[in-house]
């Protein structure tokens, strides 16, 4: 089996102090750097759009919503793990761009939704398009087989933190 990186600091961890146990080091340095390495290829992406990720996961989240293609805030922030501050700017920067648009609440005066802007829906729809493909093509570096069973524990493990 070909080493990697994190084999490279385990190796110089087991030399240094051979009485701590790196497993756990080991799997987590791993999740790291795929993470990052994964991360630059789907931001090359993104880029083509003039998106980034939080832009991206806010007009995705609008997106497969279905029509009309509205939410609150609220509910922008709940499908993320950001501050509402970083939704409002992200909000705020989108509909500079006019992807999205601030509606009066039909049901609360006082409230209003986001809703995608035709130009955003196609946007969107190009860049899902396009994220998928790469996705797929990242995915392929492993067999199926492998994909399934990592799936499958990836599931597992982070079911344990979402409980």
């Amino acid at each position: 089996m070909k080493k990697d990186h994190v084999d490279a600091v385990i190796d110089q961890w087991a030399h240094e102090r051979p009485e701590l146990d790196t497993e756990p080091m080991a799997l987590l340095g791993r999740f790291a750097r795929v993470y990052s390495h994964l991360r630059r290829q789907l931001d090359d992406v993104f880029d083509e759009y003039g998106l980034d990720q939080g832009k991206f996961d806010v007009l995705a989240t609008l997106r497969r919503a279905g029509a009309p293609y509205r939410k609150s805030p609220g509910e922008l922030l709940a499908a993320t793990m950001i501050t509402s501050g970083t939704m409002t700017n992200r909000i705020d920067q989108l509909a500079k761009q006019g992807l999205v648009e601030r509606i009066a609440n039909p049901e609360d005066k006082r409230s209003v939704l986001i809703g995608l802007t035709d130009k955003g829906f196609s946007l969107i729809d190009e860049a899902v398009g396009a994220h998928v493909k790469n996705q797929h093509r990242l995915a392929a570096l492993l067999s199926n087989e492998d994909r399934t069973a990592l799936n499958d524990i990836l599931r597992r493990y982070l079911a344990e933190f979402e409980s």
